[in-house]
C-alpha cells in the first residue's frame, strides 16, 4: 500500500513522499526498497542513514534523511501496528473438521475453526471466531471466549475458563493438577486438586507454559498479562492484570501478584507470598519474602536492586580485598 494509506491505519504524520509504495516491514539494517522500518533509540541513527528502507517511523523529524518519515509518539508501538497491517491475515474459517472428536453437548459459536485431531469433551463452550489447532485437548466443562486462538498440541483440562482474544501457544498445559501432597505414615499422600483455572481476556501464553489448577477455588491469570515460553505457575496463584512474565520463571502455590508486575527470566517465587503492583524483579532472583508495591528487587535471596548493585560491586572486588588483608596479616605477624 502507499505510505499515506498505511499512515491512516497506524497513525502518525508523514514527512516526505506520501505516495511511496510500502511492500513490507523490516529492521533498520535488513530493510530494503519498499520496506518501512523504525527508530526507537538515537544510538541507531547512523544505521538509519545507511539503511535502504523507503520509509521510517520516528518520534521526531530527522533532517537530511532520504527516506520518507512517519512521525509518531511511540515508534515501536506504531511499527507493531504496521506489522499487523502488512502481514496479519484476516480470519478465515473453513469450518469443523470431520476428523475432530466433539461431544454432543458442546456449544460452538459462529465461525469456529476446528482442525483435525482435536478432542472436545462434554459441556464445553466455544465462543465465536475461535481457532482450535490440531492435537488440542479440551476437558469437560471448560470454555473459550470469542476470538481466541489455540495453537497445536495444547492441553486444556477440565473446568478451565479462557477469556476473549486469548492466545495459547503450542505445548502449553492449562489446568494440570497442583503439586500438593501431605506426608503421613512415611508416604506422600496426594491432596485432590478440585479447583479450576481462569484465564482472563487478552492474555497470551507462550509455548510449553504450565498453569496448575487450584486445590480449591481458582488459579487466576489477569487480563492483558503476557507469559513467555517455559513458565510454571503453581496452584491457587493470583497473577494480576498486564503483567510480564519472562521465560523459565517458576511461581509456587498460593502466591498473589499485583497488576503490572515484571518478572525477568528464571525468577523463582516461593509459596504464599505477595508481590505488590508495579514491582520489577531482576533475572535469576529468588523471592522469599513479600515485595512492596513499585519496588525493584534483584538477587537470591532478593534484595532492593540498588543494594544488590552495590553488593555485586563489592563481590567482584573480594579477591583484591582478600589479597590486601593477607598482606596486612603478614605485616602484623612480622612485628
Amino acid at each position: 500500500m502507499k505510505l499515506k494509506e498505511l499512515a491512516d491505519i497506524i497513525g502518525g504524520k508523514i514527512s516526505g513522499n506520501p505516495d511511496v509504495e510500502i511492500t513490507g516491514a523490516s529492521g533498520i539494517n535488513e530493510a530494503g526498497q519498499g520496506d518501512i522500518t523504525f527508530l526507537a533509540d538515537k544510538k541507531y541513527l547512523n544505521d538509519l542513514f545507511s539503511s535502504k528502507a523507503s520509509a521510517v517511523i520516528v518520534k521526531e523529524e530527522i533532517k537530511g534523511l532520504a527516506a520518507s518519515m512517519v512521525i509518531a509518539g511511540n515508534p515501536y508501538f506504531t511499527f507493531a501496528k504496521a506489522l499487523e497491517a502488512l502481514y496479519k491475515k484476516p480470519f478465515k474459517t473453513s469450518g469443523i473438521s470431520d476428523k475432530a472428536v466433539i461431544c454432543a453437548d458442546v456449544s460452538l459459536g459462529e465461525d469456529v475453526l476446528v482442525y483435525p485431531n482435536v478432542y472436545i469433551s462434554s459441556n464445553v463452550v466455544i465462543g465465536a471466531r475461535v481457532t482450535i489447532s490440531p492435537g488440542v485437548f479440551i476437558g469437560e466443562g471448560s470454555s473459550i471466549g470469542d476470538g481466541s486462538f489455540i495453537y497445536p498440541n495444547v492441553t486444556i483440562r477440565e473446568n478451565v475458563r479462557i477469556g476473549k482474544k486469548v492466545i495459547v501457544h503450542s505445548g502449553s498445559v492449562i489446568g494440570s493438577d497442583g503439586f500438593g501432597y501431605v506426608f503421613e505414615n512415611g508416604v506422600h499422600y496426594k491432596i485432590p486438586q478440585v479447583g479450576g483455572v481462569i484465564i482472563e481476556d487478552e492474555v497470551e501464553l507462550g509455548a510449553n507454559v504450565t498453569i496448575d489448577r487450584a486445590t480449591t477455588g481458582n488459579t487466576v491469570i489477569g487480563r492483558g498479562t503476557k507469559i513467555d515460553n517455559l513458565v510454571q505457575i503453581g496452584h491457587n496463584v493470583k497473577l494480576g492484570k498486564n503483567c510480564i512474565v519472562i521465560s523459565q520463571v517458576g511461581i509456587s502455590g498460593s502466591v498473589e501478584i499485583g497488576d503490572g508486575v515484571i518478572l525477568a527470566g528464571q525468577v523463582g517465587v516461593r509459596d504464599h507470598i505477595t508481590i505488590g503492583s508495579g514491582a520489577m524483579i531482576g533475572a535469576q532472583s529468588g523471592i522469599a519474602e513479600n515485595i512492596p508495591d513499585g519496588q525493584v528487587y534483584s538477587g537470591s535471596p532478593a534484595i532492593p536492586h540498588r543494594t544488590w548493585l552495590r553488593a555485586q560491586s563489592i563481590y567482584a572486588k573480594l579477591p583484591e580485598y582478600i589479597k590486601r588483608l593477607q598482606e596486612l596479616e603478614r605485616k602484623i605477624d612480622k612485628k
